[in-house]
């Protein structure tokens, strides 16, 4: 296994729920939940937050968070965890993990299974996925995601895919966490948005328009990511639920 670090993007800026990275969950803003959780995974030797708000670094130094400030004009979580994992000297075959500042039900198991492919020196990219109900799955928030034979992504979408799926038949819901080789994420950076990209407002279909595979890892654990004020009820009894 190569070296692993973490990183959780965190801005304050958003047009559905400004400030979310410090909103608060069971007494905490949801930056520190991510970040706690994410340090028990075995394979990460480091977790930092990269953030480009005084306001939410200020608030992790208050709290012991690793952070990293980046610049402003970044147009992706991914270009920003690009710039701190080179100030934190990266390279090579070193892999990246970009861990979502929404997700505060995150479950360490879940990163020890996104990180496990990378014994493979083939695979460049992991992301996960789980089962979901065929109601979940008609929310566009919800991405769904379909595989290849070997595990490696065909597709990502806000519609439901594969189109006519019978209601005995499984929909996966993507999980939005990734995990990079050091030199595939730099290649990520340096690629401008694609057609379908910018058509489904997904940033990982870019690897997928380049002929770079994204290995899907299905995954037991239930999660539930905070898009707007009104999330934050349900990840908390989930939290409570599974605490």
């Amino acid at each position: 296994m190569p070296r692993c670090h973490g990183f959780v993007p965190a801005r304050y800026a958003s047009s559905r729920f400004p400030g979310k990275p410090l909103a608060e969950i069971l007494g905490k803003p949801m930056f520190w939940h991510v970040c706690t959780r994410a340090m028990q995974c075995p394979e990460l030797e480091s977790v930092h937050l990269a953030t480009d708000d005084e306001r939410i670094f200020q608030a992790a130094k208050d709290l012991d968070i690793p952070v990293i400030m980046t610049a402003s004009n970044h147009p992706s979580g991914t270009d920003r965890i690009h710039e701190a994992a080179c100030a934190l000297g990266l390279g090579g075959s070193d892999v990246v993990v970009n861990i979502q500042g929404d997700e505060p039900a995150l479950a360490p198991g879940m990163l020890s299974q996104l990180l496990a492919p990378f014994t493979d020196a083939e695979v460049q990219a992991t992301t996960l996925a789980h089962q979901i109900s065929h109601e979940r799955a008609q929310i566009s928030d919800q991405v769904k995601v379909i595989w290849t034979n070997r595990g490696d992504a065909l597709y990502f979408s806000r519609s439901v895919i594969p189109h006519g799926t019978k209601k005995d038949q499984p929909i996966w819901g993507h999980i939005g966490m990734y995990a990079y080789r050091f030199a595939t994420l730099e290649r990520f950076t340096s690629l401008v948005p694609g057609r379908l990209e910018q058509c489904e407002r997904l940033e990982q279909l870019r690897l997928l328009e380049n002929g770079i595979p994204i290995r899907v890892v299905p995954t037991e654990y239930i999660t539930r990511g905070v898009d707007r004020p009104s999330d934050i009820e349900a990840v908390q009894a989930l939290m409570t639920e599974s605490a």
